[in-house]
């Protein structure tokens, strides 16, 4: 079956890369902003008209808050940036998060992070993807029709991508990311130009429209709740920006200067863009409703069902472009495929995590194992399967899944900064260097202020999203918090049950005798074979075992047995109601309670074939046998294969397909022409 796979497997992911190629997977900087920042630029695409979507509850005069709210996000953006700066620095294994809190604050503090930053990896997926089909949706009908289908499609392709491996991946997002920042740049400049020095009057296509809004008249305490929860969706332009201190190890040297510096650069360029398009949709009379249908008034009349709220960004660059002309319809596509590519920034922190997590033993450790092309393999589809899940159960709504968001990332921003302040004054206290302790100083307060700043936004954000949403995020962190607990202890009960130290006395001795047992149903060429396999082993005691469900072949087995004189006696147990696999236990309980320091070794002759359906047809009671003997103390079960000529005709196949080279094995050449058989001149 592997041959079977080799060809598809080459063709989708690539030819398998040797692990001392490691290095040549490693990023520039200019690869790495676009991996490891895509998602807080391309947020920029919808955090805008998540602001406005919550102030339009109180009415287009609420409209004039969306400055201050972009000013507030700005300023957490700057504070969070400067406190991951010091993270990289002064962790650049690329623990990130989870690092730095277990290393200051404990296991349970770590394990925190772990499952903030899990659920908000799978999330950061689930969100950037729909995003990017609602605004592929604005100009291709079919996307909006099929939204969950098409979500689901681009997470599959996402995926594939991302088995070829980190820097290979890289490449191919780098052009879309750049694109995007470079459209969104221009439409900033060309719209400023046209407000400011050709004064122009642009407009959206709902400048025109009015809203209805659901509570008028808004003031004290309930306006101040309003505008904390438009802060707290602003906020989602900050996701994303923990992934370059967990991904610091894909960095080229020197590691953790490049992570810093590509940090700077995500900040300003995220920052840039947010403040311009919410400048842009103030200017352009951009209007957007939570629900559109019945809130959003055209010609004194409600929009209806059949209407379709195009994104914040998408009416801007109508206003500043024109509608339908050729950069509007760059910037869309960009748009749309950055969104998509987004999603790249949890593709390559959840599976680093995860395989970190994987060696503490938290999670499985096949997480923590390498794929054919380098990229932690099983942590890319697992992370892939969940958020299929998500957006299947959400219907591919962003504005839905987008409630859910947030909580996890400002818990790990909290946790990590306060982590931050400890490592800080731990150092302090043996530091004597008045320069480096003046350094120290200025970075502890930095993190610090992080920490106050980010765990004041997340009592904001679960105060103002938990009954939106935001619940289902910390369900799913409790069940990822419970999961790697319990993977844990299962992992020190099992290293405390079978360490050498604590083994018992009767574990180190030799069993008093060897009791073999040869499992019999017909005597034939399989079954001689296991007889005289189990003679050459030399047990104590050697005998047949024969279960009678057929009366007939029972017969013909004892007249068989005694007409070749088989110089093994041949025991044979009745099975009043036909079963195989229960004598055979009871026997073997029975032979163990009678001497308690014997080992029972019990042989089973099995079929090797060569095609998948025979499997279906033998060896089924082979089986079901060794998955019940396995749990019986004491004895040993040994298969003694026997293979049928369909197996040779396998060995054949295999043989062939060894000595074609599929595509992208070529560069590795067979492995037959690299390695001379002994005894042969070349």
């Amino acid at each position: 079956m592997s041959k079977l796979t080799d060809l598809p497997k080459r063709i989708l992911i690539g030819r398998a890369l040797r692990s001392d190629k490691l290095g040549e997977t490693l990023l520039p900087k200019r690869i790495a902003l676009p991996v490891f920042a895509s998602d807080p630029l391309s947020s920029v695409a919808y955090a805008p008209g998540e602001v406005l979507l919550v102030l339009s509850i109180a009415g287009v005069s609420a409209y004039h808050f969306s400055p201050w709210i972009a000013l507030a996000v700005v300023v957490l953006m700057f504070t969070v940036v400067a406190s991951y700066r010091q993270n990289v620095r002064a962790y650049p294994s690329g623990g990130g998060d989870y690092e730095v809190a277990t290393t200051n604050l404990g296991p349970k503090a770590g394990l925190t992070v772990a499952s903030a930053l899990l659920v908000d990896y799978v999330l950061t997926v689930a969100v950037s993807i729909s995003a990017g089909v609602e605004n592929l949706g604005s100009a291709i009908h079919f996307v909006v029709e099929h939204k969950t289908l098409c979500a689901i499609a681009a997470i599959v392709l996402l995926t594939l991508m991302n088995l070829r491996g980190v820097r290979e991946s890289g490449k191919l997002f780098a052009v879309p990311t750049y694109l995007f920042v470079a459209g969104v740049f221009l439409m900033l400049l060309w719209g400023a130009f046209r407000g400011l020095v050709l004064g122009d009057t642009m407009h959206a296509p709902t400048s025109e429209f009015e809203i209805k809004p659901e509570h008028q008249g808004l003031a004290g305490f309930a306006l101040v709740f309003l505008l904390l929860r438009a802060f707290s969706s602003g906020c989602a332009a900050l996701t994303g920006v923990e992934a370059i201190s967990n991904g610091v190890p894909a960095f080229r040297k020197p590691k953790s200067k490049n992570a810093a510096t590509t940090l700077a650069m995500m900040g300003l360029l995220a920052v840039t863009m947010f403040c311009g398009i919410i400048a842009l949709a103030m200017t352009t009379g951009v209007k957007m409703a939570e629900y559109p249908a019945r809130d959003l008034i055209r010609d004194g009349v409600p929009v209806g069902d059949g209407y379709t709220q195009d994104p914040v960004i998408a009416q801007v660059a109508e206003a500043v472009f024109g509608h339908g002309s050729f950069l509007f319809m760059a910037l869309a596509a960009a748009t749309a495929l950055v969104l998509f590519l987004a999603a790249n920034t949890a593709y390559n922190g959840f599976p680093l995590l995860g395989s970190i997590l994987a060696q503490d033993r938290y999670l499985p450790r096949q997480l923590h194992t390498r794929g054919d092309r380098l990229a932690f393999s099983n942590g890319i589809v697992l992370l892939a399967g969940a958020a299929i899940l998500l957006v299947w159960i959400y219907g591919a709504d962003s504005t839905r899944l987008i409630q859910l968001y947030i909580v996890g990332v400002f818990v790990s921003f909290t946790l990590s900064q306060t982590g931050m302040v400890r490592h800080w004054n731990r150092l302090l206290a043996d530091e004597r260097d008045q320069a480096k302790r003046r350094h120290m100083n200025r970075s502890r307060a930095i993190n610090a202020f992080g920490a106050f700043f980010t765990g004041l936004v997340l009592v904001v954000v679960l105060a103002t999203k938990f009954t939106h949403g935001a619940w289902v995020a910390l369900l799913g962190m409790v069940i990822f918090y419970g999961t790697m607990t319990a993977i844990r202890k299962h992992y020190d009960r099992v290293a405390a049950e079978i360490s050498a130290e604590n083994a018992s006395p009767d574990e180190s001795v030799r069993p008093s005798r060897v009791h073999a047992i040869v499992l019999v149903s017909k005597l034939h060429r399989p079954t001689l074979r296991a007889l005289a396999y189990a003679k050459l082993i030399r047990a104590d005691h050697l005998e047949a075992l024969s279960i009678s469900v057929d009366p007939a072949e029972t017969k013909a087995l004892r007249e068989d047995w005694e007409r070749r004189r088989v110089n093994v006696p041949l025991k044979i147990l009745d099975s009043p109601y036909r079963e195989v696999t229960r004598p055979v236990i009871e026997y073997v309980k029975g032979l163990r309670r009678q001497s308690p320091r014997d080992v029972i070794s019990v042989y089973i002759p099995e079929y090797v074939v060569g095609h998948w359906y025979e499997h279906l047809l033998h060896n089924q009671s082979a089986l079901r046998l060794k998955g019940r003997l396995l749990f019986t103390p004491g004895v040993m079960v040994t298969s003694v294969p026997y293979q049928l000529q369909s197996s040779e005709a396998a060995k054949k196949r295999a043989r062939r397909r060894a000595e074609w080279s599929a595509p992208g094995s070529v560069r590795r050449g067979p492995v037959e022409r690299r390695h001379k058989e002994p005894g042969r001149k070349g």
